[in-house]
């Protein structure tokens, strides 16, 4: 709850708040105020590693989740244990499940490797899956973001 009311502990609420501090800024990149904000989603020396770990464990158990519902055979019981496979079919060959592969086009599409790729092979559609994990603030601009970035990939 104190996350959600912006009450934790980081520099910003200790200085505008609290008034214990006098500098509110990030302790890990000194550019901008830590709020919870920025270093949920934000923070630019977090984003090499630890966002894209939290980026790509979603998108394993977004993964394991679709590979049950459409009868893959998993190796793994748990979705914390699956390591998502390049290719995936279901049982009988009527969905193929892509992870992280590149699309090949006719023609140069910059956006062409969205993060899941659901072929349903018997009505000859594809979904497009590319998660985002982002602040409460942005998600609406990120959801923009995400359908212009593969509005080419789509048509």
């Amino acid at each position: 709850m104190a996350a959600q009311d912006q009450a934790l502990q980081t520099k910003y609420y200790a200085t505008e708040i609290l008034n214990t501090e006098k500098d509110s800024r990030c302790r890990l990149c000194q550019q901008f105020d830590e709020t919870i904000d920025h270093i949920i989603s934000a923070c630019p020396i977090l984003v090499k590693e630890q966002y894209i770990k939290r980026h790509d464990s979603v998108c394993a158990q977004l993964h394991f989740n679709i590979c049950k519902e459409t009868g893959v055979q998993l190796d793994k019981k748990h979705w914390y244990e699956h390591v998502p496979k390049s290719v995936e079919t279901s049982k009988g060959g009527k969905v193929t499940i892509l992870w992280n592969q590149q699309i090949q086009t006719d023609r140069t599409i910059p956006n062409n490797k969205p993060d899941i790729i659901i072929c349903n092979n018997e009505k000859g559609t594809c979904m497009l899956i590319d998660v985002a994990i982002s602040g409460d603030r942005n998600v609406t601009k990120k959801e923009a973001e995400k359908i212009l970035k593969y509005k080419d990939l789509t048509i």
